[in-house]
């Protein structure tokens, strides 16, 4: 008996996630603008209807697997894979929000393009950044991390994530426009991360090495970094798992 093999991936999807406000939409486009043919997807325009969001201790919770279609966000990862290209009924709303001046110097970002693209070869497949909250959590039905080629995990604290969200104005969603009401980031952004990736990140901060190894996930090294230092760290790292990051040589070129 003779069995069909899969068909062949026209596309490289990134996992690019992490606490929200970790920087991850800021790093997506810092790299968007390095990597050759490269696309964003945003995990937030998978958000069900405002009307839909579940309610906990007083708060609508944005932070949640509930708050999400995940098989819609399945389906769209399997059609990228699949066809090389965004879904067309795919709208983003996310690119609708703000993300702030990234701080990374003009000529770190013109270093970092030459590099990429002496590295890659020519053509690129399309890459696709998914930039989301909840991405790596093994719980998370239907899970993502099989369509992840490779998996990039930003760390962030309390402090920063208070400071980073109260610089932001709101977000734009399906239905209106959304505003942290008082206390939201400590009593449900924060619990969310902290037993959502519980698995990954101790409640001190320490990383669990073993784990993310075993799954396959890159985390970023505990102690806290400017941006041009992670979006450095992150082009090595996407660059390695290419097969493009060791000796200048692209696996199977």
């Amino acid at each position: 008996m003779t069995t069909t093999p899969p068909p062949p991936h026209k596309a490289i999807i990134i996992g690019i996630s992490g606490c929200s406000s970790s920087g991850k939409t800021t790093l997506s486009r810092l790299l968007r603008s390095i990597f050759p043919n490269t696309h964003i997807l945003h995990q937030d325009d998978f958000f069900l209807p405002d009307s839909q969001i579940p309610i906990r201790n007083g708060y609508q919770d944005w932070d949640c697997a509930e708050s999400l279609d995940l098989v819609a966000l399945r389906d769209a990862l399997v059609y990228i894979t699949e066809n090389g290209e965004m879904p067309p009924s795919l709208v983003s709303m996310e690119d609708q929000n703000e993300a702030g001046p990234s701080g990374v110097p003009d000529p770190t970002i013109a270093r970092l393009h030459s590099h990429v693209h002496s590295r890659l070869p020519t053509p690129t497949p399309p890459i696709f950044l998914l930039d989301g909250f909840l991405l790596y959590p093994p719980h998370l039905n239907p899970p993502l991390l099989p369509h992840l080629h490779t998996k990039i995990f930003l760390l962030t604290t309390l402090t920063t994530l208070l400071a980073r969200r109260a610089n932001r104005t709101g977000y734009v969603t399906l239905e209106g426009f959304w505003e942290d009401p008082e206390g939201y980031v400590e009593r449900v952004v924060w619990v969310n991360y902290v037993r959502d990736h519980g698995f990954l990140v101790g409640e001190g901060g320490e990383v669990r090495r073993e784990v993310a190894e075993g799954l396959g996930v890159r985390v970023q090294k505990e102690g806290g970094w400017r941006m041009e230092e992670v979006l450095e760290w992150a082009v090595g790292e996407i660059l390695e798992g290419l097969g493009a990051g060791k000796e200048g040589e692209v696996e199977g070129s």
